[in-house]
């Protein structure tokens, strides 16, 4: 997916399909294959999917936080000359599409969330890496998937070098600030965009009663768990996670 990026002034990303679009959001510490799934299925099935490069590392630390994110989400669907856009997020991903939901809401047609941020004080606070110590990232990095094995060393060596990387780090943190410090548990009531909330039984990083509360809080939200699965369902479970999706997107008709 990388090799077949799109670069259009300060935007990098994704594009495949013609249709609704679907605009993804990665997480912290993923990148945008961790959605080939997603980016192989809903172009065969009437949607276009579109997964911009977040500069979660490339801008000001004044514009590292969640709010700066959603206005550049915002500005991406305005330069695409996108009316009404499908927001799905992972981790960050989705905090920031819940941000944008709450700042923009006449952007959106629907919003998707999965391991989300954005009430779990501790979702990233208390898991960001220390430098140098590998065997700390390998047991953080196996601790995001109900199997293990799915933390191949590509995956350890992206999150070693990045935690090693000084820049990289104390932006990591200041986004983790900004996640405790942009909670959305009073905003979320007020949220009526309808959201799919999609939950590994097994996520460690913002467990199962994240969801239930997220679910509890928006008024026009349904949530679907997969089962054997940890923090990153559409990776571990992608034909599950694509079928919960597409299904509850047909019921909507969107």
């Amino acid at each position: 997916m990388s090799t077949d990026l799109k670069q259009e002034g300060r935007y990098k990303y994704y594009e495949a399909g013609e249709g609704t679009p679907i605009i993804i959001l990665h997480g912290l510490m993923g990148g945008l294959s961790n959605f080939d799934g997603v980016a192989q299925y809903f172009p065969q099935h009437g949607y276009k999917v579109v997964i911009p490069e977040l500069p979660i590392y490339t801008q000001s630390i004044l514009k590292t936080n969640v709010k700066a994110f959603a206005k550049y989400v915002k500005d991406f669907i305005t330069h695409k000359g996108f009316d009404r856009v499908i927001l799905l997020g992972n981790s960050l991903g989705g905090h920031i599409a819940l941000y944008h939901t709450k700042m923009y809401p006449e952007k959106m047609t629907a919003l998707v969330i999965t391991g989300s941020s954005g009430l779990y004080e501790s979702a990233m606070g208390d898991s960001y890496p220390r430098r140098g110590d590998r065997d700390y990232i390998k047991k953080k990095a196996e601790e995001v998937f109900y199997d293990p094995k799915i933390a191949t060393p590509e995956i350890i060596e992206e999150v070693y070098t990045m935690a090693n990387d000084r820049i990289k780090l104390i932006k990591t943190l200041t986004i983790a600030k900004s996640a405790i410090r942009h909670n959305m548990a009073k905003d979320l009531p007020k949220m009526h965009v309808p959201t799919c909330i999609i939950w590994g039984k097994d996520d460690k990083v913002t467990p199962p009663d994240v969801a239930e509360e997220f679910n509890r809080l928006l008024p026009n939200s349904a949530l679907y768990w997969i089962d054997r699965c940890g923090h990153a369902a559409m990776m571990e479970h992608p034909d599950e996670f694509n079928r919960l999706m597409h299904d509850w997107l047909k019921v909507h008709h969107f």
